[in-house]
């Protein structure tokens, strides 16, 4: 057997593994008629064989023709049937016409159209064999109709239950999904909540607590009122910052916040000057440097730059005990690098961030999961250096970089 005869195997089994009480029910029908005729041969083709020919094949046409409209090709199978058992045959060729039409009547149309179609044409076909052919040639024959109809209504019924099965299983998934959103939904709030209710309380004790001082002290004691004031200014910020993110926290779920206005943009580059001017507050010098051609970044990209030089100032000024710093901004086609570096000559006793800081961790994951990659460690004459680099789309109109602005320093 070559391969076409194994592939035409493959579907006749495929088939009767997905209706084999269809099959069953074919087969026998065709096996009843061909044996059926041939046991009476004499009446093979009635009285008249060209009528009978003929009507034989007005039947199969019309089958084929009119097969999206079952009711009528059950009519016209039905009728001819009749006629070619008053033309003499017992058992007509059209049956297996009738048993096919009754069959499709089943699986297509609802309860009452089945019926309605149904019971004239087994009403017709026992009729017309008890006249013709008295004695059990009827029975045979209205049994072959309700094993038609019979097929169909099983046949419908298994596709009903699969659809349902499969309705169900589809509603699960999205019963499923919908509760994780909603356990999502819930912990974002949570966690909304904890920020608000145990940071932002601290951190606003914070500040009260600043202004309070801020009012004991002496006036001849400027530099410790400075430094209170760089307290209180620091703590606001990081109060707005506070409200900014639990405002994102709790948008996407909370129904109490639909009426709230819109959340203020998120920071980055544009609010550089003002990051720099806190620090030069706070005493440290940053002398920033920007080559290149700027362009507005994507708003990911943009907030983890901001993060970035805003943690590693930050750490200049806890960990290194040095007055200045230098922040430079490259431009490339594809990307944008941060280097944030100091030279930590003045405090060779005081620990640089190193790897086990949550700090330095956190900007590793910020630059990672915008496709960046980030350094950091200490430098080989002394001092600290951060480098990042975070990938842009190219620029339409890129020309050779070039220095865009001179060295500033910030005091």
């Amino acid at each position: 057997m070559d391969a076409r005869s194994w592939g035409k195997e493959l579907v006749r089994l495929a088939a009767f593994e997905r209706h084999p009480l269809l099959w069953s029910a074919i087969t026998s029908v065709v096996l009843f008629v061909v044996v059926g005729m041939t046991a009476d041969a004499s009446h093979a083709w009635g009285s008249h064989p060209a009528l009978s020919l003929t009507v034989t094949a007005v039947v199969y046409l019309t089958m084929i023709g009119v097969r999206r409209f079952p009711v009528t090709a059950a009519a016209v199978a039905t009728i001819g049937s009749v006629i070619l058992m008053a033309n003499g045959m017992r058992y007509p060729v059209t049956l297996p016409a009738v048993f096919v039409t009754l069959y499709t009547v089943a699986l297509t149309r609802g309860q009452a159209r089945t019926v309605l179609t149904a019971v004239p044409v087994k009403v017709a076909l026992l009729v017309a064999a008890l006249i013709a052919y008295p004695g059990f040639t009827g029975f045979v024959v209205l049994l072959l109709a309700t094993l038609g109809l019979a097929v169909g209504k099983a046949v419908r019924s298994h596709r009903a239950y699969v659809a349902e099965v499969e309705d169900r299983a589809r509603r699960a998934e999205q019963a499923k999904e919908d509760e994780a959103n909603r356990r999502v939904g819930e912990e974002r709030l949570r966690i909304a909540r904890e920020l608000h209710d145990v940071i932002g309380h601290h951190v606003a004790l914070i500040s009260v607590q600043a202004g309070a001082l801020s009012c004991l002290l002496a006036p001849d004691q400027a530099e410790a009122r400075e430094s209170v004031t760089h307290i209180q200014r620091a703590s606001a910020d990081a109060l707005e910052d506070l409200r900014l993110t639990v405002g994102l926290l709790r948008e996407p779920g909370d129904g109490e916040q639909a009426d709230a206005p819109p959340v203020d943009p998120l920071p980055g580059l544009s609010r550089l000057d003002d990051l720099v001017g806190s620090f030069a507050g706070a005493g440290l010098t940053v002398t920033r440097e920007v080559t290149g051609r700027p362009r507005p970044l994507p708003e990911a990209a943009d907030l983890t730059a901001y993060r970035v030089i805003q943690e590693s100032l930050t750490n200049v000024r806890k960990h290194a005990a040095c007055a200045t710093a230098s922040l430079h901004l490259g431009y490339t086609a594809r990307a944008l690098r941060l280097t944030i570096e100091n030279d930590g000559h003045e405090a060779s006793s005081t620990r640089a961030p190193g790897p086990a800081g949550h700090g330095l961790i956190g900007m590793r994951e910020r630059v990672a999961a915008v496709g960046g990659r980030l350094s950091a460690g200490p430098r080989p004459g002394g001092g600290y250096l951060v480098l990042a680099e975070l990938p842009l789309s190219p620029a339409e109109d890129e020309r050779a970089p070039g220095l865009m602005a001179a060295p500033a320093e910030v005091s």
